[in-house]
């Protein structure tokens, strides 16, 4: 029926903006046109149903045409990350045994040199010189009159549909063996929890490699036959420009890229005169009280007209996750009428685990477990809290050569052991503390967990900030006292390390911070933005302790 209904659409799917510019733009008809060009040459390059193809190129129109046509073909769909280093994408290339390749023409320049194992063919979209064997410009391969392209219809939800490589993979690679069963429970729950019109548009701004924009930012809509617009820039003011001139409904975002949205939205607001700004914030406090059950999107558009018509007019739910959401950035955009959709997810187990559906509004939680997933806490504390677990029709086959890795993801009767600490409130909500790995025990027994901590320090006058354990710093002696350390990216502004000391002040003595370590550059992340908090800790231990500005 979904098939169907998708080869009878004719409005605007795909739109490619490089800030202001429209670089490109396909309607349903045209983009099933492109796939069966793309199939077809696969095809002629020896692509067959089961085998692998890999995706290393930046979002665009192409990135989403070879995987619709991979995914027609029964082909094994492999998003690698277009922005790893060469060696670390050969190397990924070598160990999913892909012999199929779409990338782009810079990725292919620096990747071509790196390949540990040959390839039956690439095709490269925007080509930045000649190319070899087996590496073609896209444009010329594509056939200019392909026939009909027709799915092949030997797959079943057992077969594998991906194989998607864990964020931030490094050294021993996890490759998540994905399947079509895997995808279809997913996209069923997602899109019956949050359904798009034909008329809604979907800003895709992280990677289409990432299991959330994959998701989201492609099947959902292409499943509901909404619009998806794709821009090639992260900065917030191309970010509000793209809401505002493509007139976006919803996107994902992760932590970092709300944050940057809700300051970009703050220097606006700190732009007016007095007395309007007074009335506003009356509006926004009478918008509060009035959407605090559930969002009512045409009151919040009516009481805060010139913010919403600075977005766009449309904006309905921003759906946030892949690290710990700052609560009071999520009250900051609910309060104007912009919900955000919290969920809690994990590439071993689809993309979505858990998601706040928004009635009521709870910013300190993930929300409830998805419709048909199963979630429990393993072993709780006297709080609660212990390691998530997670059942369900959309948790990984296993890990791709790796029985091992495999065997120790799963606990027994097919439960998933995420590694994530967390706790269900008096109303199913799942309220998540940190990562497993990442528990510090003081010497009096207690268990901190840094993300727990970073969350009491949101709000402050700096541009990044994480807690480490002093150790992972630097080496301690047997015995020592273990610290915390503050490590923050301060703005250009006085009062933020007071406001800090004021802080650790009040928290419980095993939580204070021992000290703050002021870092001028930016925090390592992931092309998803998470923090690399090992790598942090490893570039941190050349600095000497005399630059720990104590606290205590």
């Amino acid at each position: 029926m979904a098939e169907a209904s998708f080869r009878s659409r004719s409005n605007r799917f795909l739109v490619e903006l490089d800030r202001e510019r429209t670089v490109a733009e396909l309607d349903y008809r045209a983009f099933r046109a492109e796939a069966a060009r793309c199939a077809e040459a696969l095809r002629a390059r020896g692509l067959e149903a089961g085998q692998r193809l890999a995706l290393l190129l930046s979002n665009g129109p192409q990135w989403l045409i070879a995987a619709y046509a991979g995914i027609q073909l029964g082909a094994v769909l492999v998003p690698l990350d277009a922005r790893l280093d060469p060696a670390g994408q050969a190397s990924l290339l070598a160990h999913c045994g892909a012999l199929h390749l779409v990338t782009d023409g810079p990725v292919w320049r620096r990747l071509e040199a790196a390949l540990e194992a040959p390839l039956r063919a690439a095709l490269v979209v925007r080509p930045l010189s000649d190319l070899q064997q087996p590496a073609e410009d896209w444009d010329q391969a594509l056939p200019v009159a392909p026939p009909p392209l027709e799915a092949d219809s030997s797959r079943s939800r057992d077969d594998l549909a991906a194989i998607v490589y864990s964020s931030g993979t490094s050294g021993r690679p996890k490759g998540c063996l994905l399947s079509h069963g895997n995808y279809l429970s997913q996209l069923e729950a997602l899109a019956n929890a949050f359904p798009l019109e034909e008329d809604d548009v979907y800003l895709s701004i992280l990677p289409s490699n990432h299991a959330i924009d994959f998701m989201c930012g492609f099947l959902v809509p292409l499943l509901c036959g909404a619009r998806i617009v794709h821009l090639r820039t992260l900065r917030p003011e191309w970010i509000v420009d793209a809401l505002k001139t493509q007139r976006v409904t919803h996107l994902a975002a992760v932590p970092a890229l709300l944050s940057a949205i809700e300051r970009n939205l703050k220097d606006r607001l700190s732009g007016l005169e007095r007395l309007p700004a007074a009335g506003l914030r009356g509006l926004r406090r009478l918008n509060e009280l009035l959407t605090e059950r559930q969002p009512r999107p045409w009151l919040s558009r009516t009481l805060l007209q010139p913010i919403h018509q600075a977005l766009g007019g449309r904006l309905r739910t921003i759906f946030a996750g892949g690290a710990p959401v700052p609560v009071e950035t999520a009250r900051f955009l609910y309060g104007l009428g912009i919900p955000v959709a919290i969920g809690y997810g994990q590439t071993e187990a689809g993309t979505v685990i858990t998601v706040n559906r928004l009635t009521p509004f709870r910013a300190e939680t993930v929300g409830p477990p998805l419709e048909g997933v199963e979630v429990k806490i393993h072993e709780p504390d006297a709080e609660g809290r212990g390691e998530v677990w997670v059942r369900g029709p959309n948790v990984f086959q296993g890990y791709l050569d790796d029985p091992e890795l495999s065997a120790e993801a799963f606990a027994g009767g097919g439960w998933l052991k995420t590694g994530d600490l967390g706790a269900f409130d008096s109303t199913g909500h799942l309220c998540l503390v940190g990562r497993k790995k990442h528990m510090i025990v003081t010497p009096g027994g207690k268990n901190v967990y840094p993300e727990e901590l970073e969350a009491k320090l949101t709000g402050l006058d700096v541009e990044e900030l994480a807690v480490l354990p002093s150790h992972s710093i630097w080496p301690s002696a047997p015995g020592e006292h273990e610290g915390l350390v503050l490590v923050a990216r301060p703005r250009d502004s006085k009062g933020w390390f007071e406001e800090v000391v004021r802080r650790n002040r009040r928290l419980p003595a095993y939580l204070r911070l021992a000290g703050v370590l002021i870092r001028e550059t930016p925090f390592p992340k992931t092309t998803s933005l998470k923090l690399k908090r090992h790598e942090l800790a490893e570039e941190l231990a050349t600095r000497p302790r005399a630059d720990l500005r104590r606290l205590s």
